[in-house]
């Protein structure tokens, strides 16, 4: 039970130092027009604290929510599910993470029933709180439907898609059926991972379960199968299903987007007036992006004054960044920054980075310096395109600067991750990692494959490694990225002819770009590289993206 002394362990500090300075405010909260004197019945009191935490949850304000507490407590209703949990989620909403923990780790949890105990869940999956929505989930005595959808959305929405996979089949094996709202996380989850096998088994497990369609879900498929590398099946799927909501038109446009496939995306974006479907902001997203990674300036200009003119849209932050995107990538640099200063709206830091990113691509280390003077707080990637910037064009000095900065400040440089999927089991591999079971398998692969295609004439790109040492230690450093040792066990595991399809977190680096299709050419096989910034089709020694990217 959660005695008051106990209790008071909890609101210790906060009672005495919020409570009573803020009396008045509590007391105006709960005075006789707002909430009942101790005597009065249950119900009444019972619901307007329901009330009084509701809207402290909606509009943060810890003084009177520490004030409820202790009225909670003090008319003895310190057990009641219903008051305890949305206390908990309260205290989240607060962003006092440490008193709804220690709140909760004060109650036994199977005292919640399914309806608190998925409040708490949702909660803390959105504050992060990965480990302690795990544990309610573990100790909680009755699951529903919404208990397994919120664990397994949190992982989603937290990017911890293997975990959210994990226990969607283990929702399954309870017996418990799942319902759109669960296969809408899992297809996300899916696409996420990039993962075609397990996509190609949750659209089997929907079609067998006789899931309806709904835009929502249509869109996810279609989603799911571009970024799975399956745009034909992604089509197939949009010729089907009904197309009277413009998500599901969105969701074509971005996957062919992502894909290089431009034309194939304006093709698409003509037939939406004929079936009298109105384009919203996202799609012209997805038409700005394609003309991104196609470097069609003239066509971008075309539909970003389009959305102004003819439909009345006024371009938002996201759609400066694909013009600056497209600018910058075609060399237009003066253009893009132009763009940028001339903004209507204050461009923020993403805008920066998009325009940092172009001066890294074609080495301007002037830009470059101008960006990064426009981000208050650079991020590891930030530093990592400067230094690119400035190893690019033989500016070691002004590099190894970039780097001390990083190194006082405690910046460390974000790991390369790439995944790949053998036997329906998404393997994820880190640069110079060896905590594969078949770690020694793979180097053996890999140092094969390197060989084979320095005979083919393949040439280390070592320019933008980040130390000035030797060309012989820096092709050191690239051999072992995390796309190759992804693709080496892609092809140690399968037979020759097939395709292989590797995902990483980052962009892809030139070479590991020029190596691959080298690679691609010597084995005859197609190999799919999906990145951060879009897919890569390599087959007989080519790349879909035309080295545009």
């Amino acid at each position: 039970m959660l005695s008051i002394a106990r209790s008071r362990r909890i609101l210790h500090y906060y009672y005495y130092h919020y409570y009573h300075s803020s009396f008045p405010l509590w007391r105006q909260n709960l005075s006789s027009n707002s909430f009942s004197p101790p005597e009065c019945h249950y119900s009444q009191d019972h619901h307007r604290l329901l009330c009084i935490l509701e809207g402290c949850k909606k509009s943060p304000n810890l003084r009177t929510t520490v004030g409820t507490h202790a009225y909670v407590i003090k008319l003895g209703y310190g057990m009641y599910p219903s008051l305890v949990s949305l206390m908990v989620v309260t205290y989240v909403s607060c962003d006092k993470l440490n008193l709804a923990r220690q709140l909760l780790d004060e109650i036994p949890t199977g005292y919640f029933d399914a309806v608190s105990a998925n409040l708490m869940i949702a909660s803390f999956m959105k504050m992060g709180a990965v480990d302690v929505a795990k544990k309610i989930f573990n100790e909680v005595p009755l699951r529903d439907l919404v208990t397994w959808n919120s664990l397994i959305g949190g992982y989603v929405k937290n990017d911890m898609f293997k975990e959210a996979l994990s226990v969607f089949r283990k929702m399954l094996r309870s017996n418990v059926e799942p319902d759109g709202y669960s296969f809408a996380s899992i297809i996300t989850a899916c696409a996420r991972l990039g993962a075609i096998d397990h996509a190609k088994w949750v659209h089997h497990l929907m079609t067998e379960k006789k899931i309806e369609l709904n835009y929502i879900l249509s869109s996810a498929l279609i989603d799911m199968y571009s970024k799975c590398g399956r745009i034909e099946i992604a089509r197939g799927i949009f010729d089907s299903v009904k197309r009277t909501n413009v998500s599901v038109w969105n969701a074509l446009i971005n996957g062919l987007a992502i894909h290089g496939l431009a034309l194939d995306a304006i093709g698409v974006f003509s037939q939406m007036g004929p079936e009298n479907v109105s384009p919203d902001s996202i799609t012209f997203i997805g038409l700005l992006t394609a003309c991104s990674h196609c470097g069609l300036v003239e066509e971008g200009w075309k539909y970003f004054d389009l959305m102004k003119s003819m439909y009345l849209m006024e371009p938002q932050l996201e759609h400066y960044g694909a013009m600056v995107d497209l600018l910058g990538r075609a060399g237009l640099l003066d253009e893009a920054y132009t763009m940028v200063k001339e903004m209507p709206i204050q461009p923020d830091a993403v805008i920066w980075r998009t325009f940092l990113s172009a001066s890294r691509i074609h080495k301007s280390s002037e830009m470059g310096e101008v960006a990064s003077t426009k981000i208050s707080h650079l991020g590891s990637g930030d530093y990592v395109l400067l230094s690119n910037i400035y190893c690019s064009t033989n500016k070691w000095d002004s590099a190894e600067k970039v780097r001390c900065v990083m190194k006082r400040k405690g910046v460390r440089k974000s790991s390369g991750k790439s995944w790949v999927e053998v036997g329906n089991i998404v393997h994820q591999f880190k640069a110079g990692d060896r905590s594969h079971p078949e770690a020694e398998l793979i180097y053996k692969t890999l140092k094969e494959l390197i060989h084979r295609t320095k005979l083919e004439g393949f040439i280390s790109t070592t320019e933008l490694v980040l130390m000035d040492i030797s060309d012989e230690e820096k092709e050191e450093n690239l051999s072992y990225h995390s796309e190759k040792l992804a693709l080496a066990y892609g092809i140690l595991k399968s037979i020759p002819g097939t395709h292989i399809q590797v995902s990483k977190n980052l962009r892809t680096c030139p070479d590991c770009h020029s190596w691959i299709k080298v690679v691609a050419k010597v084995l005859n096989r197609e190999i799919i590289v999906r990145d951060r910034i879009r897919f890569h089709h390599f087959v007989d020694g080519y790349c879909s993206c035309g080295d545009y990217w």
